[in-house]
């Protein structure tokens, strides 16, 4: 795989690299992965997710949903709808807060096909720890409010209210959560962390894990020795922050991943650790720290029993390819596309095959979602009610 990097890329990897490694040494030589995934992603003006790089799109590192097609936001639109109308007949503002808002293109799908349908929204809030992405989803959704004057409210928030009545969005998030990376060996489990040996970043066993914190899927099974996997306290806790904040209303997530069965199947051997520079997948997730993308797959099973413990109504999940056909995304492409029209449908016809097909986005990409009082808002509803959430529950 051939990188060329420029001199300011060189000299910006080389900073993050040397801060890390001088939080190992002042760690007793030995890091726990979290930390350094942390420190790789988000390191105030360092990490990949805050300092000023170009992350998604054609010239960035890697391609989300929203970045294909607006029809993906249009479909989600089905979704959240009946819970925004609820919200309204109720006296209370309609309201959608994102995490990690990307360069703003799911805000402006969603926001346009709400207009389009002749709902004005009283706020878009968006959570965002990335200055550069922050930048440009202001510049978009601003541009977009002049053009169709739109009175909504956006705001760029430091931190989830309490007491949150309302949607709450995140696309590809859960995934950039950093987590702890464990290996089996000798019958037990021990975190794998980071050290440092002869200038370079390796891995390195740790202690063993207290049993409480490890997957019961993970004592039950059997591993071959040296197996590695993730375990993900900080994404487990983050969703149950959620679903304590949330008082009425619905969580609404998409990111790659497996349930707890297949994440922790005796043949992954490897775990899902993955590094992304350039739409190049690396193996390395100690590869150009601070210029790499770092992700891990989200295991659901634990996901949604982290929200359950806070009260929540229900969880679902499925796949994507599920989701968006049974949200209607095929009768949203009939709507904005004529198919006698090779020229102006083959685009559509394109971004529809990426997001549906078991081979692309399809299956791997999941819908996970909850409610909260959710009946208070649309009596008799139940979230399987909801379009894109009538089909067969994965959980």
């Amino acid at each position: 795989m051939d990188i060329t990097l420029t001199s300011l890329e060189m000299e910006h990897s080389e900073l993050l690299r040397n801060k890390i490694a001088a939080q190992i040494a002042s760690n007793g030589g030995w890091l726990p992965f979290s930390r350094y995934m942390e420190m790789a992603l988000y390191q105030p003006g360092m990490g990949y997710y805050s300092a000023g790089a170009h992350k998604l799109g054609l010239g960035g590192d890697f391609t989300t949903a929203p970045e294909l097609s607006p029809l993906f936001g249009a479909a989600i639109v089905s979704t959240l709808l009946p819970v925004l109308e609820g919200l309204k007949a109720k006296g209370l503002p309609s309201r959608i807060l994102e995490f990690g808002a990307g360069t703003g293109k799911l805000a402006e799908s969603i926001l346009s096909r709400l207009n389009s349908l002749g709902f004005t929204l009283d706020s878009y809030d968006i959570i965002e720890i990335s200055p550069d992405l922050a930048q440009r989803q202001q510049d978009r959704l601003h541009q977009l409010k002049d053009v169709l004057k739109l009175t909504t409210t956006c705001s760029w928030l430091s931190a989830l209210p309490p007491h949150f009545n309302g949607v709450i969005l995140a696309n590809e998030v859960m995934d950039a959560i950093p987590c702890d990376t464990i290996t089996y060996q000798n019958g037990f489990w021990y975190h794998l962390g980071v050290a440092l040996e002869d200038n370079r970043f390796v891995w390195k066993t740790g202690t063993p894990l207290e049993q409480t914190s490890i997957p019961e899927t993970l004592l039950s099974g059997h591993y071959t020795e040296g197996y590695v996997t993730e375990i993900h306290p900080q994404a487990n806790a983050w969703i149950q922050e959620i679903a304590k904040q949330l008082d009425a209303g619905l969580f609404l997530s998409f990111d790659y991943g497996f349930p707890e069965s297949e994440y922790y199947h005796p043949q992954r051997v490897g775990g899902t650790l993955m590094a992304h520079h350039r739409h190049h997948a690396i193996q390395d997730p100690f590869y150009l720290p601070g210029l790499c993308d770092i992700t891990t797959h989200v295991e659901w099973a634990q996901i949604a029993r982290s929200a359950l413990e806070e009260n929540i109504d229900d969880v679902y999940l499925t796949n994507q390819a599920a989701y968006l056909l049974d949200a209607g995304i095929g009768d949203i492409a009939l709507e904005i596309g004529d198919p006698s029209n090779p020229e102006t449908f083959l685009p559509i016809s394109n971004s529809l095959q990426k997001l549906l097909s078991e081979a692309e986005m399809g299956e791997l990409f999941k819908a996970f979602a909850f409610s909260k009082k959710l009946n208070g808002l649309l009596p008799e509803m139940i979230l399987e009610d909801l379009p894109g959430l009538r089909g067969r529950n994965r959980l």
